[in-house]
């Protein structure tokens, strides 16, 4: 095994207290969810998954070093996720009911959910500079790198989706069970004010 089952273990457990804390992109998880329903959330999850992996990829090849260094690409990557945030929340706060018959889920849908949690993930800088600091702790320095980071990669994705996938189940089910255009309409705006208050909290990010 590449990991220790030690460390494995002990890595397991602080990931899972991590993605417990909810952030921007959870909450953009469960806006995404609130206005399309549980497809268009686990959709979301892919995204997250995605951008996840990059962000660990680049965390490792010394990007982090840049933004710990650089005050300017640090709040550039900031201030780019908060403002794509904030307009997809906008968007979504003017959007009509959505239709909950099977064929309004298109494949425009799902590209979007998956795209839009991908860039938000990516553009948080707080993540990068999360994983360079708390991968390490995790990591043997007398085994191969690489491994020990897929497995840890995998392990963290696994964690966050099983997670977020009960808060979607849960919110989906509540949601499928309401017909009326106009409490469908307050859906929108939920999900809207969640992807807002998402794009506030990746505003008020520091280095530190």
């Amino acid at each position: 095994m590449p990991v220790s089952p030690e460390l494995w273990l002990a890595f397991a457990a602080a990931a899972t207290v991590m993605i417990l804390i909810p952030g921007p992109t959870t909450l953009m998880v469960l806006g995404h969810t609130m206005a399309g329903g549980p497809r268009r959330g686990a959709l979301s999850l892919i995204g997250v998954t995605l951008g996840d992996i990059c962000a660990i990829t680049l965390s490792m090849l010394g990007f982090s070093a840049i933004l710990a260094t650089s005050a300017e690409a640090f709040t550039a990557m900031k201030w780019i996720g908060a403002a794509y945030l904030l307009w997809l929340g906008i968007k979504l706060w003017r959007a009509p009911p959505m239709d909950l018959t099977p064929v309004s889920a298109g494949a425009s849908t799902a590209r979007d959910a998956i795209l839009q949690t991908f860039i938000v993930t990516l553009l948080n800088p707080k993540g990068i500079l999360f994983f360079a600091a708390f991968l390490p702790q995790f990591i043997d320095p007398t085994r191969p790198l690489w491994p020990q980071v897929a497995v840890l990669t995998l392990t963290m994705n696994v964690l966050a989706a099983s997670i977020q996938g009960c808060w979607i189940a849960m919110m989906g089910q509540a949601r499928n069970r309401i017909v009326s255009p106009r409490v469908l309409k307050t859906m929108n705006r939920a999900g809207g004010a969640m992807l807002i208050g998402a794009g506030m909290l990746t505003a008020t990010l520091k280095r530190g």
